[in-house]
């Protein structure tokens, strides 16, 4: 997709289109922003944002950075305020004529915008919602969540408090792993970094005027906390792995005693579930993806952890060519539904690139 920017200078977004999709009826749009060093189509293999688009009908779209990488076909992010570089560009114009673009081809529901960052790109929609843009109704972070450029005071790196200011308070999920090298859980590391995965989360309970301690509940290995009240019913969910590194975290396999469940006949299911350890109050076997858009859709209900509901009809994700439709800019003012007759070609490239940060 290409996305004219107010520069003169075209910019690139990869997009997915659920099978199910037919133009008609408003679906939900998230956006993803690579990490450093990375491009969308790596993106999106190592979010798998696009088969939770396809499982769930809704569209997902991978950003482009502006800044060259480290390798050819690779890009960053020209931060504000943080790794602005000579040859970047305005992110946060690109980033809203994208939205623009989506709008005005595709059936959306502007009240179900939503957007996804790892590393750089985290960064980079951090400093998006600090800037007071108001087009995503939530927001999720892997490795990656600030809440303004790092200053020291008395000795120790927090947030410049005057360097963020989101429109509204709006509902945040992020995770973090301990060991994470390239943006260190407990802060430091390099300039655009330095405050910790916990001040950050702070801060934003501060913005969003959260009240109480965050629940903290531990399991396996994960640490699970949700600030559930917090103003104009944002919320704040945060995940961290005490053994998680840098990479996006992938779910475990099953255990043995759920293939045995799985395959076994129901006496000796009732036999494994009698043997079984009591389960987490929260899920600990994480998909991010996933757990973003039950975080999602759910962010203004009670239940933030449930399970995501399984694909209707045995849908597979497409990445070929299928056919989208155009989506009047009027017809979303109102109602479910839009007025749909022109078609779009849809492709979607396997190629990634790895290292990002």
């Amino acid at each position: 997709m290409t996305i004219e920017t107010d520069d003169g200078a075209p910019r690139r977004a990869v997009y997915f289109i659920p099978s199910g999709y037919t133009g008609k009826d408003k679906v939900p749009v998230v956006f993803d922003l690579h990490g450093s060093h990375s491009n969308p189509e790596s993106q999106l293999n190592r979010s798998s944002w696009d088969k939770v688009a396809e499982k769930n009908g809704f569209i997902a779209v991978a950003l482009q950075g502006s800044l060259p990488g480290n390798a050819s076909g690779t890009y960053a992010w020209n931060v504000p305020y943080v790794t602005t570089q000579e040859g970047g560009r305005d992110e946060i114009g690109y980033i809203h004529a994208a939205i623009d673009t989506v709008k005005e081809q595709f059936c959306v529901d502007p009240s179900r915008i939503y957007a996804s960052g790892y590393s750089g790109g985290g960064r980079m929609l951090s400093a998006f919602l600090c800037s007071g843009q108001d087009v995503f109704s939530a927001a999720g972070f892997v490795h990656s969540l600030r809440a303004g450029r790092p200053v020291q005071s008395d000795g120790k790196w927090e947030p410049d408090k005057t360097n963020c200011s989101p429109a509204k308070p709006i509902s945040i999920i992020a995770f973090a792993g301990v060991k994470d090298h390239a943006n260190p859980y407990g802060g430091g590391g390099k300039a655009y970094w330095q405050y910790s995965f916990k001040t950050a989360v702070q801060r934003w309970t501060e913005l969003d005027g959260c009240t109480g301690n965050g629940d903290s509940k531990r399991a396996d290995g994960v640490i699970f906390s949700l600030y559930g009240t917090c103003k104009n019913g944002a919320r704040i969910a945060a995940y961290t792995f005490e053994n998680g590194g840098h990479e996006w975290p992938k779910p475990a396999p099953a255990t043995e005693a759920v293939l045995a469940a799985a395959k076994d006949s129901a006496a000796s299911v009732t036999k494994v579930a009698a043997v079984a350890p009591s389960k987490p109050s929260f899920e600990t076997n994480i998909d991010p993806a996933s757990r973003m858009w039950e975080f999602f859709g759910k962010a203004d209900s009670t239940d933030v952890i449930a399970t995501a509901s399984p694909a209707k009809g045995g849908a597979t994700p497409k990445s070929g060519t299928a056919v989208a439709s155009d989506c009047q800019m009027q017809a979303e003012l109102q109602g479910t539904s839009c007025s749909s007759n022109q078609p779009i070609d849809m492709r979607r490239s396997g190629q990634g690139a790895k290292g990002a940060l």
